[in-house]
């Protein structure tokens, strides 16, 4: 692609940001993560070192949610009206949430630190997978691994989980220690103002395990391949 598109098309995409009133609602519109359409917009270096470009993949989907027709990342449109009375704030938020959303496919060692290292270090070769309930912008995929939530929950299952929500009681989260590095799947049990992680499996060791000060809850499940 020659630098004369690239340019074109960041252009665009400043119009397309200002059409739906933000980056986050244009990302949430095209199914990409806000922190991509960073690091497009700020031109960060790939590994190789070479600035991040909007390629066609992700062109034809600005264009697509935005009601462009095809091609239109790649002419100029200096003298258009901006068409934001279509994408206003409200409207794009609905339309946002009766979409699925692409996240993430994280791995558990990054979901330990999820809430610190979300923004920006994701980048569009991480695997993103649809949740198809509606979900926050922090949201993230894990593969669950080992027995410790079985039956509910087996190995090698994908769980969608929303960093944006609280932990309600009896409901299943992500939570890491920040001692031991280590992120968890587990049942969160409030009893008494206490907070408790459970593991299903009744054969499992520690099965109960107090929530102390050093453990923290990165997301809450919600779904997996069914609503949770």
């Amino acid at each position: 692609m020659n630098r004369r598109i690239d340019n074109i098309r960041l252009k665009n995409l400043e119009r397309l940001i200002k059409e739906a009133n933000s980056a986050a609602n244009l990302a949430r519109l095209a199914k990409t993560s806000s922190s991509y359409i960073s690091q497009v917009r700020n031109q960060l270096n790939t590994a190789t070192g070479t600035p991040r470009t909007i390629g066609n993949e992700l062109s034809e989907r600005l264009e697509r949610c935005m009601g462009k027709k095809s091609g239109w990342m790649d002419l100029e449109h200096e003298d258009e009206p901006l068409q934001s009375e279509e994408f206003s704030a409200p409207k794009a938020k609905e339309y946002a949430r009766s979409e699925c959303s692409l996240l993430p496919l994280i791995t558990w060692q990054r979901a330990a630190n999820w809430p610190e290292v979300h923004e920006p270090r994701i980048d569009y070769d991480t695997e993103h997978l649809l949740c198809p309930v509606q979900c926050g912008e922090n949201s993230f995929v894990l593969e669950v691994q080992g027995s410790s939530m079985e039956p509910k929950f087996r190995d090698g299952e994908m769980i969608f989980a929303d960093a944006s929500l609280k932990p309600q009681n009896g409901q299943y989260v992500i939570a890491h220690d920040l001692n031991t590095k280590e992120a968890m799947l587990r049942q969160l049990v409030i009893d008494s103002g206490r907070r408790y992680l459970q593991a299903l499996n009744p054969d499992w060791p520690d099965k109960i395990i107090e929530m102390g000060s050093s453990i923290t809850v990165s997301g809450v499940v919600i779904f997996k391949g069914e609503p949770v």
